[in-house]
């Protein structure tokens, strides 16, 4: 017993709880620097709103959907849905979740043209891999970046999940399968190609994905040719169970910059 608890009531002591008991750590990490892991318990939220437009103009609903969450300080990337007509889709993102409650949702109650399609809904965070040399800006700002960039004009949005054969791995297999995943990605990215966000959604998607992925670029074929390129990999090939459903977005517009609300410190 702890010499401190001996003089407290049984009441105020501190209950070490049952033994045995995992460790819980929930920070994302990065490489070392001078021989110590960085470390921040912070990440960025995105969620994607994929809409038909039911009763007004596509183009005028869209240009009031800009003006709208601009004006209310929300960060946003309208889309145009490819494969839909009269669709919308909305990119919202903030360190903390409230935001998409406090923020982005009176704004899109507000505009009754909209109409939601539930199947696309994307909500996932982003999260470290353990050796990013700059943690921050891997977690909190590239992806900003990428789908802020004035060449992202073109995005494909899609969730997954793995089968339970890949979590029975080892971590030695794991990061090979990973590192080959990887390896494509990085050849698109280099050459200006595709470039990705990847999102945990662990218990935060209707269908129990587990993860979201964005490519963006300036043309849709890399995109395609980027997912088609994944599919030889032994993560797609053995241990995805599901992929989908894919949305294929072109931007119709961005919130200002400087209008956005800021970043939590």
């Amino acid at each position: 017993m702890n010499p401190d608890d001996q003089a407290k009531p049984p009441a105020e002591r501190a209950d070490p709880g049952p033994p045995g008991l995992p460790e819980i750590d929930v920070f994302e990490r990065g490489g070392r620097h001078e021989g110590v892991q960085r470390r921040i318990n912070q990440r960025l939220y995105m969620q994607l709103l994929v809409f038909e437009v039911e009763r007004e103009s596509v183009e005028n609903t869209a240009n009031s959907l800009i003006e709208a969450l601009a004006n209310g300080g929300v960060g946003a990337v309208v889309y145009a849905d490819v494969n839909h007509p009269r669709g919308l889709g909305v990119l919202t993102w903030s360190e903390d979740p409230e935001h998409f409650v406090r923020a982005v949702r009176p704004v899109l109650g507000a505009l009754h043209a909209l109409k939601l399609r539930p199947e696309f809904t994307m909500l996932g965070r982003t999260y470290s891999l353990g050796y990013e040399p700059q943690l921050e800006d891997a977690i909190l700002e590239r992806p900003r970046r990428a789908i802020n960039h004035e060449d992202s004009a073109w995005a494909i949005w899609y969730p997954l999940r793995r089968n339970g054969a890949f979590a029975q791995l080892s971590h030695q297999e794991q990061s090979g399968i990973l590192r080959e995943h990887a390896t494509i990605g990085m050849a698109y990215g280099k050459q200006d190609l595709a470039h990705d966000v990847r999102l945990a959604c662990h218990g935060l998607d209707a269908a129990d994905n587990e993860f979201v992925i964005g490519l963006l670029g300036s043309e849709l074929h890399p995109l395609s040719h980027c997912v088609q390129s994944m599919r030889k990999t032994r993560q797609t090939a053995e241990f995805i169970a599901q992929m989908g459903p894919f949305f294929v977005g072109h931007v119709l517009g961005r919130t200002p910059e400087s209008r956005m609300a800021p970043l939590a410190p």
